[in-house]
């Protein structure tokens, strides 16, 4: 999907764009090397910014992440901060498995576990820019705009059909693939949204100038 068929830049991505067949001629991103467990047995502040221009795929449907969260076990607001219970235990465990989780009893949200084992620290993927499996995306979503598909955590996980029952699984394993950038983009950094505790930690990230973010950076 690289090589001879790479197109000009896509007005709204900045991702070199390339062909994809299998989605009716729609133009899908060159992918890079996929991530392993041992990427995400790091820092979450350094983990979170990476994952920026990386693509998340569940069954083949999914897109660049454009937006992520870093929440770290010394943070009031993590859900693992007052210590394991049946519903975080996995953030406790190692690094490089999922944690998803229903929020406010209306959607699901998905994470990323990072960090070494017991420091229980994870990444909120908040928002995808769409590049594969769109007809999928809008037939679960009931939106067409793709800017409307994956710009929040709960549109996400309702467009690439994660659930609890995709909690605690291997993030390098199928039915879950990610894929390292090829290319990085230009990082805004920011606070967190839809927390109310420790609300002025600039742990926020995103691409620059993205229309497939949850909510624009302050300028």
């Amino acid at each position: 999907m690289v090589g001879e068929h790479s197109q000009p830049f896509r007005p709204d991505s900045h991702l070199k764009m390339a062909p994809n067949t299998k989605s009716g001629g729609t133009a899908a991103p060159a992918l890079g090397k996929p991530l392993k467990r041992a990427f995400f047995d790091r820092s979450v502040h350094k983990v979170a910014p990476d994952l920026i221009g990386a693509t998340f795929l569940v069954n083949g449907v999914g897109g660049v992440i454009v937006e992520a969260e870093a929440y770290h076990h010394t943070d009031p607001a993590a859900h693992s901060y007052r210590g394991p219970t049946p519903r975080n235990r996995v953030m406790f465990g190692p690094a490089g498995f999922s944690y998803v989780y229903r929020s406010y009893g209306i959607h699901w949200c998905a994470n990323f576990v990072c960090e070494e084992e017991g420091s229980a620290s994870a990444v909120l993927i908040r928002a995808l820019e769409p590049t594969h499996g769109l007809a999928a995306m809008r037939r679960r979503r009931g939106v067409d705009d793709a800017r409307d598909l994956c710009s929040g955590p709960g549109k996400l996980c309702e467009a690439l059909g994660i659930s609890i029952a995709h909690s605690e699984l291997p993030l390098d394993k199928p039915p879950i693939a990610l894929f390292a950038r090829t290319e990085k983009p230009e990082i805004e950094i920011g606070i967190r949204i839809g927390i109310t505790k420790a609300v002025e930690l600039p742990w926020r990230y995103g691409i620059k100038g993205s229309k497939f973010l949850s909510k624009p950076f302050p300028r």
